[in-house]
This record gives C-alpha cells, structure tokens and sequence, in this order.
C-alpha cells in the first residue's frame, strides 16, 4: 500500500512489461498510476492525485475525499435488534457501540488481513 495526502493506493506489478502499476482504492473516481521503478511509482502516485486536484478545481467542483467517516451498514434484522439491544445495555448509542467494536476487534487482532 502507498499513501498520498491520504489517499491510499494499491500496487501491482507486471512482469511482462516489466512496469509497476497501481490504483487508488479509497474513492468513487478512478486515479491510476504506472513506473517503472519504486522511485517513480511513488511520484506518479503524488502527480496523478495532484492532477485529479487540479482536474476538479477546474471544474469547480470538491474533489472526493477519503474516508468521511460515514458508513452503511447493512445486516439481518435480527442482529440489528440484538446489537441495539447491546448498545441500550451499555448505555451508548448503536453507531458508538458499533464503532466500540470495530476499534476493539482492530486492537485484539480479531480481524482478517491480507
């Protein structure tokens, strides 16, 4: 993984062209990037944000940006029911409780990582 003002990208490589490629992962819009060494991939992943930047200026419009902070969720109704009733137990909200333990599960290690 690369970051760029906190984008995060995701990097492949390709024998056959012998070319590093890699893709932002953490928005809607498509941002590529391609080199043909470590050095390069780390400027063309800065050059490529820094021009759908500008690309978006131009046009007047806010670029998308990473991470609001807002999620969907969505899961069976019985789980729903169980989770609020979880959350009313310990006093919180249902989006505190929940956020309590996603946080809880990235801590304990009780999560799957590639």
């Amino acid at each position: 993984m690369m970051e760029y003002k906190g984008y995060q990208a995701q990097v492949g490589y390709d024998a056959e062209s012998q070319a590093f490629h890699g893709q932002v992962i953490n928005l809607r819009d498509v941002i590529t990037f391609r080199a043909t060494s470590v050095a390069g991939l780390h400027r063309e992943l800065a050059a490529s944000i820094e021009d759908y930047l500008e690309f978006c200026s131009s046009r007047g419009e806010e670029p998308e940006r990473p991470f609001s902070g807002r999620l969907v969720v969505r899961m069976p109704p019985d789980l729903h029911r169980e989770a609020t009733l979880a959350a009313a137990r310990d006093g919180v909200s249902l989006n505190s409780w929940i956020v309590e333990q996603v946080a809880g599960a990235m801590t304990t290690g009780k999560h799957r990582s590639k």
